[in-house]
């Protein structure tokens, strides 16, 4: 069970996240945990570390902090937010990045998509939700671009 589970969770990773990115953020020694009550995917640890939830609503994952770190280690363009580095400690202490902090972008980023916000040294400072796309987010200069949902300055939350 946890071998088909491992490679479910490899594959929803390499279509959310782009091809490669399942085997680099799931290694194969990832802890996998199910709903009791629904005896599905919900959470996938490493080394006690939680790195993703399974949303159960849309099958896709949200992702922690640790998952970030994994992601822009192996795809340091894929998803990322650069954010000025006057706002990186708001931005690290969990608060929204607006369009007009915005300093670069992956350009195909869509709306409702998880991304991860960093500073000029590509050091993760936060993961979210896009509410723009990417050139969007590159020309606005109102608006939020990204409601963070855990800066690395905040506690992480397990299960």
């Amino acid at each position: 069970m946890q071998k088909e589970a491992l490679q479910r969770v490899r594959s929803i990773a390499d279509y959310q996240f782009g091809r490669g990115i399942g085997n680099a953020l799931f290694p194969g020694n990832v802890d996998i945990s199910f709903s009791q009550r629904t005896g599905r995917i919900r959470h996938v640890y490493f080394d006690g570390k939680l790195l993703a939830t399974l949303r159960p609503t849309v099958g896709l994952f949200s992702l922690t902090i640790q998952g970030a770190r994994s992601i822009i280690q192996v795809e340091p363009r894929r998803l990322f937010v650069e954010v000025q580095d006057d706002v990186a400690d708001f931005i690290a202490k969990g608060r929204s990045v607006f369009a007009k902090h915005v300093v670069d972008c992956d350009i195909e980023i869509r709306p409702q998509e998880e991304v991860i916000a960093v500073n000029s040294q590509h050091k993760v400072l936060a993961v979210g939700r896009a509410m723009l796309n990417g050139s969007e987010m590159r020309a606005f200069r109102s608006g939020t671009a990204v409601r963070v949902r855990r800066g690395i300055f905040e506690k992480e939350r397990e299960g």
